[in-house]
This record gives C-alpha cells, sequence and structure tokens, in this order.
C-alpha cells in the first residue's frame, strides 16, 4: 500500500512517541507498505519547533535533514496538480498545511494516515486511523 504520512504521525514515528497508536505502528513497520512524506509536513513541524510546540535536542533544521536521511519516506512533490486539487477541497478548517496534505494524498493516490478527524471526513479522501 502507498501512504502519506500526515505530519503527526511522521514525527510521532521518529520521536517513538506513545501517541502514535499500535496499529499505525504496526502499519509503518511493515516493508511492504511505501511511505511519502509531504513537503509541507517539513515546513509544518519546522513551524512546530519554531513555536515551542515540537521540542527537540537540536537545531530544528539539523534535525529535520537527520530525520529525512534516516527515514524511509519518498517525497510527495508539491506541484501544481497538488496545488489546485488544495483549492478544490472542502474543508471545515481554514489549516493550509492540512488542504496541501489531503490534496497531495488524492493527486498521488496515497492513502493518507492521519488520527485528525477532520481529514477523515473528506471527502473521496482514503484515510487510515487504527
Amino acid at each position: 500500500m502507498r501512504l502519506l504520512l500526515d505530519t503527526h504521525i511522521w514525527i510521532w514515528m521518529l520521536l517513538g512517541s506513545d501517541d502514535l497508536p499500535e496499529g499505525i505502528r504496526q502499519l509503518l513497520e511493515d516493508p511492504d507498505h511505501e511511505m511519502f512524506l509531504s513537503p509541507i509536513s517539513v515546513w509544518e513541524a519546522l513551524i512546530l519547533a519554531d513555536k515551542g510546540r515540537l521540542e527537540l535536542d537540536q537545531d530544528p533544521i539539523l534535525w529535520i535533514q537527520k530525520a529525512l536521511a534516516a527515514s524511509p519516506v519518498r517525497e510527495a512533490a508539491l506541484n501544481w496538480d497538488v496545488a489546485v486539487r488544495s483549492r478544490k477541497l472542502s474543508l471545515p478548517h481554514a489549516d493550509p498545511a492540512d488542504r496541501f496534505i489531503a490534496a497531495t494524498a488524492l493527486a498521488f493516490d496515497l492513502c493518507l494516515v492521519t488520527v485528525d478527524k477532520r481529514l477523515r471526513k473528506i471527502h473521496k479522501l482514503r484515510t487510515i486511523s487504527k
């Protein structure tokens, strides 16, 4: 299965967080699944670190660079199709990161791994939240 990791899922996976549901942890450990990450998630993680909502033991940019090098994720590129789809989505909130992440999943036919209830309600978006 081709999976797009929502920002919080990727961060929880990297940090070994107890917030990551066991079912999702097992899914992410399965080598048969191909995992993708949007550049928007990198941007969002850096913003969270700047705001103090993500505590890291080193400079956030260095942490991100090391995390990307060590993480088994591939880049799901931000492109024109993603940008257009992001504006067509009907979301109950205005979070631009969520718009781009959901649009990325749709554009690349990926299943979004998220525990965000708002994203799981998007029509035609396949999600996993176990």
